[in-house]
């Protein structure tokens, strides 16, 4: 058991929806079943807020244990992935150009490449503001594994893309993200609730991501010079009639 917590993250996250659901409609109703509502409610708001179930405690179940090898160094971990149509190498070497990252990347504003292993990021934040951070490659597999940490960003998180190879010659790219949300385990639960979980937004990028790369023939103008070369994109012969997508928006991006 880790600090008393014993209550899985999911099972903390419905106690803390359905408890404050019944907190809400119990104090409404201002009689005595409605009190014993809020009671229920405020117990389960506890549960899910503290992770500490005195019934698992005394029949020694530990939920939040079972959970440890899927939680993340910084507190919190999400992973997704998509398969690409393109092989290994031809994913990496996009991705490892971070400035096509805005791209597929619906918050991202631009990423400046300062060294071969450290980049300065910006973000859109809230309200019209912007979210800037550094970040360090810690481990770099061409054609497998990107590692890298952020440094002076307003939420600490750490991450990684693997690029999985598979038979029929496309890619399984697996995106892995650790942070640490100011407030901690309750700050990630509220937003989870709310629908500010990073998972969705992975999704979508990724989503993205492999639209990119199924019509990058066609789109070249889109990607970084160098980008092109290492992929080995040709430029079209002038005879050749090119679909363009128009400068100002191209489909499935923001």
């Amino acid at each position: 058991m880790t600090g008393g917590v014993n209550v899985g993250h999911k099972e903390r996250l419905a106690s803390v929806l359905a408890g404050s659901g019944l907190l809400t409609f119990g104090l409404l109703r201002r009689s005595r079943s409605g009190w014993a509502l809020a009671a229920t409610g405020a117990t389960l708001l506890y549960r899910g807020l503290r992770g500490q179930c005195a019934l698992y405690r005394a029949l020694g179940i530990d939920r939040a244990a079972a959970e440890e090898g899927r939680r993340g160094n910084l507190g919190v971990k999400v992973e997704r992935a998509v398969s690409v149509e393109e092989p290994a190498e031809k994913v990496y070497r996009f991705w490892r150009d971070f400035r096509n990252l805005p791209l597929i990347m619906a918050n991202l504003e631009s990423v400046s490449v300062q060294s071969p292993t450290r980049s300065h990021w910006v973000a859109k934040g809230p309200a019209g503001t912007s979210v800037e951070w550094d970040a360090e490659i810690i481990n770099d597999k061409p054609n497998e594994l990107i590692a890298w940490h952020a440094e002076g960003a307003l939420v600490e998180h750490a991450g990684s893309v693997h690029f999985e190879p598979r038979p029929d010659g496309s890619t399984l790219v697996r995106v892995s993200l650790q942070y640490d949300p100011q407030g901690g385990e309750l700050a990630h639960m509220i937003t989870t609730l709310f629908g500010e979980d990073p998972g969705p937004r992975i999704e979508e990028d990724l989503t993205r991501l492999k639209e990119a790369m199924g019509r990058a023939h066609e789109d070249r103008d889109g990607l970084q010079p160098a980008t092109v070369d290492a992929l080995g994109y040709e430029p079209p012969s002038p005879e050749a009639e090119t679909p363009r997508w128009p400068a100002t928006r191209r489909p499935g991006l923001p």
